[in-house]
This record gives C-alpha cells, structure tokens and sequence, in this order.
C-alpha cells in the first residue's frame, strides 16, 4: 500500500471519528433528517446511551487511525534502517 493511500485512510478514521464523539452532544444530533421525518426515532436517538454508543464508537475510529499512523512511522524507520547510514 503506498504512503499518500494509507494516510488518506489515516485522514478518514480521524475525520469519521472526530465527527462520532462530537456530533451526538451537539444540537444538530436532536434536528437531523431522521427525527423530523420519523418522530417515533427521537427517544431512542436523544437517549444518552445511544449518544455514548456512538462516541465510543468515534473514539474507536480514533484508536485505529492513531494505530495505522503508527504503523506509517514504523515502516518508515523500518525502510530507514534497511538502507544504512549514508556515507
């Protein structure tokens, strides 16, 4: 996989999961599509155990971008190292 592909990907799970531990405390989590177009939804998703659901499931996405920008660095120091000290 080449470097630009895989911190594109690292890019995503930071955007996706910033997005999740954010956007349910926030007002646009209780005025979205969802409830205005289906109103019985609005309990559940305004429940606090649901908006916890979600954050944890951004702070998951973080943990695997932070995990993949690990393995970026890795495999650089790695490839670093192959290829000796320049003389």
């Amino acid at each position: 996989m080449t470097l630009f592909r895989r911190l594109v990907y690292v890019a995503f799970f930071f955007e996706v999961g910033l997005l999740l531990l954010v956007l349910p405390w926030s007002a646009f989590w209780d005025h979205n599509y969802f409830v205005l177009a289906w109103p019985a939804l609005g309990p559940f998703l305004t429940n606090n155990f649901v908006r916890g659901g979600v954050t944890g499931l951004g702070a998951v996405n973080l943990v695997a971008g932070i995990a993949d920008l690990l393995l970026v660095f890795d495999m650089r120091q790695q490839r670093d190292v192959s290829n000796g000290p320049l003389a």
